[in-house]
This record gives C-alpha cells, structure tokens and sequence, in this order.
C-alpha cells in the first residue's frame, strides 16, 4: 500500500477510517455468483457521526437506505467500532457454518487495498478549516486570508488536529506546528467520536480553530449553533494532500455485487449528491487537478 493510499485509509477522518486501515490483510476470497439477497446488509460504526450511528442519522445510513429502497430489500445493519482491523471485524466476518454478517461498507478510500475491494468513487472532500465568528477572525474567508493574519497572531492561536493526520502536515509546511493541538486518532472510548473537537472543544473555546476532514467539519459545524462556525475547505499544496475520493467496499470475488453496487453509484448519484449537500459536507469538483505529490 504506497503512502498516499496509507493516509487515505489512516487519516481522513480521524478515528472514522483509522481502523480500517489497520484491516489485516486476508487472502481474497473466490469468485462466485451472486448470491440471492432478501436485505440489505451494511457494516458500520455504531457511534460515528457524521457518517453512522444506531439510530441510522448518518451520511452513510441515509445513503444506504437509498440502495435499499432501490433494490427492493430491507436495509441491516453489523455494528463494530471502526477502531482496529474494523474490515476483519466486519465485512470479512464469518465463523465456521455461518455466512459474513454483512456484505458492505458504505465508506472507504479510493486506494484502500487492505481486504476490501473498493468500488469506483461517489464523493471527493478535502480537508477544512473550521473557525468561530465573534473571536478575532470575522475577516477570514479563505486559507489565504487565514495565514495572512500574520505570524505574531497565527502563533499565538491554539489549532486544534487529529495526530498524524495532513492537518499536522499543512502546520508544518506553514510554520505552525507549535500553534497546533494534537488530539489522538484513535481513542480507545466507544463514545468518544471524531466530531467532538469541534462540537465540544471548538465551540466552547478551549481552542481557536480546528482542522479536520471535510464531512465532519460540515456536520458538527452547522450543528453547533452558538459560536457560528464558518467552514473554510483547504486546497491540496505540493507535499501536502487535503482532498480525497470515498468510495464503498464489498468482498474480493464478489464482482457481480461489486457491479451492482457501482451500477446504484451511478442510478441513485442525484439522492446521493443530495444527502452530501444535507449534511454540509465540503464537495471537491471532479475536474479539480490537485497539484502533484512529492
């Protein structure tokens, strides 16, 4: 899995695909025909807003619904934390004389490679900068207009980012590595979840500005109601890759469900796009060319 692959399946949002790219890698499974579904059976993160929850409110639910409703076939759910090997957990589950407890993950990189095959994309997002009105930075409206603040008060602010993540790299290249606030990428709390750096220590100001993967500055963003936070989607820049294409991902030698399922990216796209565009999530044109990566 080469570097940029790695990141996808590590970092876009924090603890959401963190696990998954910890999936061991098992061998693929056999072709075979397939099978007769009478559900819909989805492998998701029981506590994971933006993208899923029990209470089926996510990105991911609704659009699972869509495929569902689509298909004829009621929609189910195996729940697992996406904390390690969540794909081994999840999609490639099966205990001997049982079948796999679910047949689709509704969410992973383009480029993900680690026992999952993943279909052709359905969304590209990017990086964003999530800061609050009313605190001395009612001026910013782009990441150009944020780094001209200038040093003495870029440097004197509290940025708070997922470890590791290309949040931490953008610091980096922009000499603000001292201004920024790690948070783990994995947190080992089941109720702990990727949005709490902006609903909770955002909004009540424990830092000044946040730095994460584009749904969930959009989701929590526009569900905190008090400060206003504006969402600024940072552009990829030489070294430092901010935007990437999510796609789904189904068993290695299911190629009739793969096609199947790219056949529902493609039939249901304007649900899909409309779903994106309800949860705010920060979309990066299909034409857009990000500068090349060293």
């Amino acid at each position: 899995m080469n570097l940029s692959a790695r990141r996808s399946g590590w970092w876009l949002t924090g603890v959401v695909l963190a696990a998954a790219g910890l999936a061991a890698v098992l061998p693929p499974a056999k072709a075979q025909d397939a099978p007769k579904r009478t559900e819909l059976r989805v492998c998701q993160d029981p506590n994971n807003l933006p993208f899923s929850n029990t209470k089926g409110e996510g990105i991911e639910n609704k659009i699972a619904e869509v495929f569902g409703k689509a298909l004829g076939l009621p929609v189910t759910y195996y729940s697992f934390p996406q904390r390690l090997a969540f794909i081994r957990n999840t999609l490639r589950y099966k205990l001997p004389g049982e079948d796999f407890r679910c047949d689709i993950v509704m969410g992973l990189p383009v480029g993900f490679d680690e026992g999952a095959s993943v279909t052709k994309p359905y969304y590209r997002s990017t990086y964003a900068l999530v800061i609050p009105k009313g605190r001395g930075m009612d001026g910013v409206a782009t990441a150009d207009d944020f780094l001209k603040l200038g040093p003495a008060k870029l440097q004197a602010l509290h940025i708070g980012i997922y470890d590791r993540s290309p949040a931490s790299e953008w610091l980096e290249r922009h000499h603000l590595v001292e201004a920024g606030v790690p948070y783990p990428i994995m947190n080992p709390d089941p109720d702990q979840y990727p949005g709490q750096i902006i609903e909770n220590d955002l909004a009540q100001g424990k830092i000044d500005a946040a730095i994460v993967w584009g749904p969930i500055a959009g989701y929590f963003a526009k569900r905190v109601k008090t400060p206003q936070l504006v969402v600024i989607p940072l552009k990829s820049e030489p070294g430092v890759k901010l935007d990437y294409q999510m796609a789904m991902g189904v068993r290695y030698g299911e190629r009739e469900w793969k096609q199947q399922v790219e056949g529902l990216i493609d039939s249901q796209a304007p649900a899909i796009q409309a779903i994106l565009q309800e949860f705010n999530v920060p979309i990066v044109d299909a034409s857009y060319e990000a500068p090349k990566q060293k």
